[in-house]
C-alpha cells in the first residue's frame, strides 16, 4: 500500500512548465537571428502539484541552479520538449543563469529555420505562453507529512528547456498520468507506473499475477 513517504523516492528526468512572457528581439549586429529572453522556472514560488497521493506543494528553492550552472551543463532550447535543437548552450547560443526570479534563459536563434520562424510568430501573438524544463533532482527536502516538497538542487545536464504548447501533466514525473500520456513517459517513470499497476491488481490471497503491458495500457485507458 503506498504512503506518503513513498513521494521521496521518485527518481529519473523530471519536467515543470510556468507561464512565461518571453521576449523576442533582433540581435543586434546579425543578420537571419532573434534572441529570446526570459525564465525557464521561477523560485521560492510554491505551485500545487498531484501525484496518485493527491495534491502536495513544491518550492523550487534559491540557488537549486547553481551548482549545475557551474559545471557548464549541456543544455537545448527546444519546442516542446523534442525536434531539433534551436540553442545550445554547448554551442554558446543558449545562456542560462540563477537570479533573484529563478532560472533566467537566453537564446539566440536563427529566423531562417522554418520552426524557428512559427515558434517566434505563436510567441509574439501570444498563442504559446508557456516554459518548461526538463532536471534530475540530486539534492531535495520534505516536510514531515511529506505535504511539502522543497527542490534544492537540480542537474541541468544534458536537459532542455522547451517553449510548449501547455505545461505537461505535473503527475507525469511520479506516473499517475492520463491514458494519453502513458506512451511519452520516460523509461524509469513507466516502470514505475508498471510495477503499482500490478500490486493495484493483484488479488491479495491469490498467486502473483503478472500484468503485460498491453494489460497496464488498456487500464489506463479504461478498457
Amino acid at each position: 500500500m503506498s504512503v506518503k513517504s513513498d513521494r521521496a523516492k521518485r527518481s529519473g528526468t523530471e519536467r515543470r512548465a510556468f507561464p512565461v512572457q518571453l521576449e523576442v528581439r533582433a540581435k543586434q549586429g546579425a543578420s537571419n537571428v532573434s534572441t529570446v529572453e526570459g525564465y525557464a522556472s521561477v523560485t521560492e514560488s510554491p505551485f500545487e502539484m498531484w501525484d496518485w497521493l493527491g495534491p502536495y506543494s513544491e518550492v523550487v528553492r534559491t540557488g537549486a541552479f547553481g551548482k549545475t550552472l557551474a559545471e557548464n551543463p549541456q543544455v537545448q532550447l527546444l519546442l516542446n520538449h523534442g525536434g531539433l535543437a534551436m540553442a545550445y548552450t554547448k554551442a554558446g547560443s543558449l545562456r542560462l543563469s540563477e537570479d533573484s526570479t529563478g532560472l533566467h534563459m537566453e537564446a539566440d536563434v536563427s529566423t531562417k529555420r522554418s520552426d524557428v520562424g512559427d515558434m517566434l510568430a505563436a510567441l509574439e501573438e501570444g498563442s504559446v505562453d508557456e516554459m518548461s524544463f526538463a532536471f534530475r533532482v540530486t539534492r531535495q527536502q520534505w516536510s514531515p507529512d511529506y505535504d511539502q516538497r522543497d527542490i534544492l538542487e537540480v542537474d541541468l545536464h544534458r536537459g532542455d528547456v522547451s517553449v510548449v504548447n501547455f505545461g505537461a501533466n505535473p503527475a507525469t514525473s511520479v506516473g499517475a498520468v492520463r491514458a494519453a500520456d502513458f506512451d511519452r513517459l520516460d523509461e524509469t517513470d513507466a516502470r514505475a507506473l508498471y510495477e503499482r499497476l500490478q500490486r493495484r491488481f493483484q488479488p491479495a490471497a491469490a498467486e502473483p499475477v503478472t500484468m503485460s503491458l498491453f494489460q497496464a495500457q488498456a487500464t489506463l485507458l479504461g478498457l
